[in-house]
């Protein structure tokens, strides 16, 4: 069961990324802040639901959201500060963006950098709080339709089903073509 909220007498936001373990594309963040009497039924971790389940929630969570925003770093940010730091930059850049300001940031994860705001950091937070959960799949969503546009472009590497994380067949594309300009050069591509 999730929880509405950590404070009942503060505006939250829930912070959430996804794509830090892909070897190609950006990693994407969503902030989000729900009223405090938002259900669904279906609401959970991103990682929990499946892509249509996920698909439909986007468009409830971003129509009865107080506000919400998604925000990418792309590969090459990626590999000029790390992955970490470029999560962390993809977070700050949602929450900057909200339309109203939180008084307490909900992070999913047991780290984040800090902000003028203050941060309270939930392990498997996507999994406890409704707020990171939406903004989990806010930031799957997004991620995973960008990664489609980008599989257009490039259609031999798969990232329609991969979505750049590294499966065999997007191991073994890479292997074959060599890496496209969208792959993070200082991740470990293949194995060694």
């Amino acid at each position: 069961m999730l929880l509405p909220y950590l404070n009942s007498d503060k505006i939250e936001a829930g912070c959430d990324e996804a794509g830090r373990g892909c070897l190609a594309g950006p990693v994407t963040a969503a902030a989000v802040i729900l009223p405090h009497d938002f259900n669904h039924p279906l609401l959970n971790d991103s990682k929990k639901l499946a892509e249509k389940q996920r698909q439909l929630l986007r468009p409830i969570i971003m129509n009865e959201a107080i506000a919400w925003e998604v925000s990418f770093v792309d590969h090459l940010k990626i590999d000029e500060i790390n992955i970490l730091n470029a999560s962390f930059l993809a977070m700050h850049l949602a929450v900057d963006a909200l339309k109203t300001t939180p008084e307490l940031l909900l992070i999913d994860g047991n780290r984040f950098k800090n902000h003028a705001i203050p941060h309270q950091c939930i392990v498997k937070g996507d999994g406890k709080i409704k707020s990171i959960a939406a903004a989990s799949i806010l930031a799957k969503t997004f991620r995973d339709d960008f990664m489609c546009q980008l599989a257009l472009e490039y259609p031999g590497y798969h990232w329609n089903k991969n979505k750049g994380y590294p499966t065999k067949i997007h191991r073994d594309s890479i292997r074959a073509n060599g890496p496209t300009h969208y792959h993070r050069k200082t991740f470990q591509l293949l194995p060694r």
